[in-house]
């Protein structure tokens, strides 16, 4: 089950939004994303309950651990729900999607400087906003069941929700192929990546959400992780030779050559799967990426997501992204322009410059 919920505890309270499920139950504070039928994707309601909630519970002495998890059975989370900002630009409103953004990075970085236990089952399904709510906690749970992934360069966007400071920080050339082919990774690989902390059954979920009402999050996880053999090899630390080597390249086309020359139908594959991503996203997020590895903290690389995502708001590829895949859902973009080597370098840079307060349009 991917929200390991329980009523248990003779003082649990549980309070809800249509949208997000608050409960407290002994010393636990657990919040579960409750849209089930959309995966439990990011609405701005849903972004500022649970910020809201965190900052009560910061100060709250009698929450000594916090548990986010996905109601139903598929997943998490799979990101924001973009279909809103798509209609909110096409209405010639790009500002809504800056009002959601910002609420969204400051709960990211709230996640990421919480002084308590914030325990994220990454159960199933764990894309973009997921990995954002997810990742940046201190006690990060993956499962058999995880697939986790940055999959913004198939909508014309770009992994965001400080996404670029766990990409950077991978081993070499990983974090570059997870961000340019949106591909999903397993529990294991969310593991060798530095994307997670634990692995642990999903049928333990439950029991695990249990014992943190009355014990602390250490001891807890403890008793249920695996350890040593008992973690599963990650299968994408296999394809080393090819990711190491075909993402040292200094540009988008140089990798996709290294990609398509290198023999491996892995690497191969990894090619096509760049191809066909809006080109314009491709290079921002390979520029995006190196930059984070020379930020210091995540809090940088989120006011760096913030102007990007400003600017890509407001460009064609971003729309035609989330009109292809998730509203008409055609599945046939047209990127504009068409392809990596028409993409000018001035319009990369351009997504980075900086955004003047008074900009809103």
């Amino acid at each position: 089950m991917s929200n390991g919920a329980t009523e248990t505890a003779t003082n649990t309270t549980t309070s809800a939004t249509e949208e997000v499920l608050v409960r407290r139950a002994g010393r636990l504070g657990h919040l579960i994303l409750n849209r089930p039928k959309a995966l439990n994707s990011l609405t701005h309601g849903m972004v500022q309950t649970v910020r809201d909630t965190l900052e009560q519970w910061r100060d709250d002495e009698s929450v000594a651990t916090v548990l986010i998890s996905g109601a139903g059975e598929k997943g998490l989370c799979a990101g924001g729900d973009v279909v809103s900002l798509y209609r909110a630009a096409v209405d010639g409103r790009p500002e809504v999607g800056d009002a959601f953004f910002a609420d969204e990075y400051a709960m990211n970085a709230l996640i990421a400087d919480y002084p308590k236990p914030y325990v994220a089952f990454m159960d199933g399904i764990v894309l973009g906003g997921g990995v954002g709510i997810s990742a940046h906690g201190n006690q990060r749970i993956v499962t058999e069941r995880t697939r986790l992934g940055m999959p913004e360069t198939g909508i014309g966007f770009f992994p965001d929700v400080g996404g670029a400071w766990l990409l950077s920080r991978a081993p070499s050339g990983f974090g570059h192929h997870m961000g340019l082919t949106s591909s999903h990774v397993t529990g294991a690989d969310a593991l060798a990546l530095g994307f997670a902390d634990h692995y642990v059954e999903s049928s333990r979920l439950g029991q695990l959400a249990t014992t943190l009402e009355t014990t602390g999050a250490e001891e807890a996880i403890a008793a249920v992780a695996a350890t040593g053999a008992a973690v599963p090899e990650s299968p994408l630390m296999q394809q080393r030779d090819w990711i190491e080597s075909a993402y040292a390249q200094d540009t988008a086309e140089g990798i996709v050559a290294a990609l398509r020359s290198h023999g491996d139908p892995a690497a191969a594959e990894a090619a096509t799967q760049i191809l066909a991503k809006s080109p314009t996203s491709v290079k921002v997020t390979l520029e995006l990426v190196r930059r984070a590895a020379q930020l210091s903290t995540v809090h940088e690389v989120l006011a760096q997501d913030a102007t990007v995502a400003h600017h890509l708001l407001r460009g064609h590829d971003m729309r035609e992204g989330i009109r292809a895949q998730l509203v008409d859902k055609d599945r046939n973009p047209q990127w504009n322009p068409p392809t990596l080597e028409d993409v000018p370098a001035d319009t990369v840079t351009a997504a980075f410059d900086p955004v003047a307060a008074q900009a809103q349009n």
